[in-house]
């Protein structure tokens, strides 16, 4: 009983607390927004009572400003797909025939005569996997030979028709609107994908389909989840070309995602997705429009991105840089969560279901572990099944992290400042499995002791949050040399009051996720 109102009068304290946090910071916010608004780049017009809009980030802006016609033509692919399936009955190999035609021309908008390379590139790795896909040695062949295509393609920038003869030269008048090897990075995951898949296919499956059954809310209902799609083996002839060639350019997830293994896609051709209704999935979109205002109403008011990217944070005071790379994040995810939300509406409305991306806010993950499950969610299931599980999994878990987020950054591009965010979170995220290793296997029966384990759960967490803070404050905000200037000036006198108030609000922060898990837990006990 003591516990319990110890708990409540606590959850008080933490929502005063968080609610005085983010009026100070939305405050402090607008007020330097205001101030220094003349000196920043990448504010245009908006519409928002005469306030100027942050469109400083160059994937928002684009995404932004070609949203209208993008809808129009995906609202157009996704009826012709339809009628097509419904009225004529098509199934896999039709419907693959299908969105490849929708698709080419789609791509032949984005990119032009660049095209050729995407379909040179994809057939040679489909001849690889036919050819070796039996060989032990295929799948390291195979993430040789894409990794090499992933580099070269950002060394040479695309490569240049004139780079094959000046009789190919003319070609390069003719490259479409949007560079096609930044897209080609997702292409590259799928095929990886296609041919794990392809070669796993000649082993003996090891998925229980009714073990998982008896486990899974979805599966026990006669449905199929996501990941029994994905685990469960199909017919050797959904491996052909066109249904690979499908997959790889399929026009809904094309440009940004959600990324779906080949198992998961190839069933769904055959049989659309049923787990979400015309309902659910109307009402998932409208929700998506609401997010949308939330993001205007952001960029209109609060210009975090456009002081990161135009360098004006070196005026400001540590604390106002503290809350810039908390408020860049915090763009970021509500960035993503609305590119990769918009794309994965239409993909539903196709009949294929893939990962949610973003899960879970931003600001109710308080471990390292959690915040990458929870931020691309869909990338983060395709490390563990084609890098974490193949490299030896949890066997080797403090080695694989180190090879795992490397290949995220130079996945994202060749830059020094994201190979240094990466190692940094690697740094960080070693302590965190080993310390989380050591609490799991200490069981507390007491009061006192949970009350304990609770309170160094939360330090731990605000240690977690402090260390992804200066992570993506490397990565995304001021660099690695603005890290240096940074501590420097928060390890003086004047710096030291403001460490204490950040690391105590972490750590606010963290008990009242708490809060938010144990609700969310006992509201589940209730349903079952």
């Amino acid at each position: 009983m003591i516990w319990r109102s110890y708990r409540q009068l606590e959850l008080t304290f933490l929502l005063i607390y968080a609610v005085a946090f983010y009026v100070f910071v939305i405050h402090r916010s607008v007020h330097f927004s205001n101030y220094y608004r003349g000196e920043l780049s990448g504010l245009y017009h908006g519409w928002i009572h005469d306030h100027l809009n942050d469109l400083s980030d160059a994937q928002w802006r684009n995404f932004r400003r070609n949203l209208p016609i993008l809808s129009v033509v995906l609202a157009f692919f996704t009826i012709i797909a339809n009628i097509l399936r419904y009225w004529a009955d098509l199934k896999g190999r039709g419907m693959s025939f299908v969105w490849i035609l929708t698709s080419l021309s789609y791509l032949a908008y984005l990119h032009g005569a660049c095209v050729v390379y995407i379909l040179s590139i994809a057939s040679l790795n489909f001849c690889l996997a036919k050819f070796f896909a039996k060989s032990k040695y295929y799948l390291g062949i195979l993430w040789l030979l894409n990794l090499s295509i992933l580099i070269l393609n950002r060394v040479f920038d695309g490569y240049s028709f004139s780079l094959f003869g000046q009789q190919l030269a003319f070609l390069d008048n003719y490259r479409g609107i949007f560079r096609w090897h930044i897209c080609f990075n997702l292409v590259i995951l799928r095929i990886i994908s296609y041919g794990c898949d392809y070669h796993w296919s000649y082993k003996n499956p090891q998925f229980d389909q009714e073990k998982h059954s008896r486990r899974c809310n979805i599966c026990s209902t006669g449905q199929a989840c996501y990941f029994s799609l994905q685990e469960r083996s199909i017919q050797s002839n959904k491996y052909s070309y066109s249904m690979y060639l499908c997959y790889l350019i399929y026009t809904p997830l094309y440009i940004a995602g959600p990324i779906v293994s080949f198992n998961a896609f190839s069933a769904q051709m055959d049989m659309p997705q049923k787990n979400y209704s015309l309902g659910q999935i109307t009402w998932y979109g409208i929700k998506w429009i609401l997010a949308l205002f939330l993001m205007e109403a952001m960029t209109h008011h609060l210009y975090y991105n456009a002081f990161a990217v135009s360098g004006s944070w070196r005026h400001l005071s540590p604390l106002d840089i503290l809350i810039i790379g908390y408020g860049v994040v915090n763009f970021m995810w509500l960035k993503f969560f609305l590119i990769w939300r918009y794309f994965r509406f239409w993909s539903l409305m196709a009949g294929i279901e893939t990962p949610e991306n973003m899960p879970r806010c931003l600001n109710n993950c308080y471990d390292l572990e959690t915040f990458w499950k929870s931020w691309h969610s869909s990338y983060n299931k395709w490390i563990v099944r084609y890098m974490y599980i193949p490299l030896g999994g949890s066997h080797r878990k403090l080695l694989n992290v180190w090879v795992i987020f490397t290949f995220v950054a130079l996945w994202h591009d060749l830059e020094w400042k994201l190979l240094s965010w990466a190692w940094l979170t690697c740094v960080f995220f070693v302590p965190e499995i080993v310390i989380k290793s050591y609490i799991s296997s200490v069981h507390v029966q007491s009061v006192l002791g949970v009350c304990i384990k609770r309170e160094l759960k939360a330090i731990g967490g605000a240690v977690t949050i402090s260390c992804l803070m200066v992570a993506n404050l490397a990565g995304f905000v001021i660099g690695p040399s603005g890290i240096s200037w940074l501590v420097s000036r928060l390890l003086h006198s004047d710096g030291l009051p403001l460490l204490a108030g950040t690391f105590t609000t972490f750590y606010v922060g963290t008990k009242l996720m708490f809060h938010i898990r144990d609700a969310k837990q006992n509201h589940q006990l209730k349903e079952q």
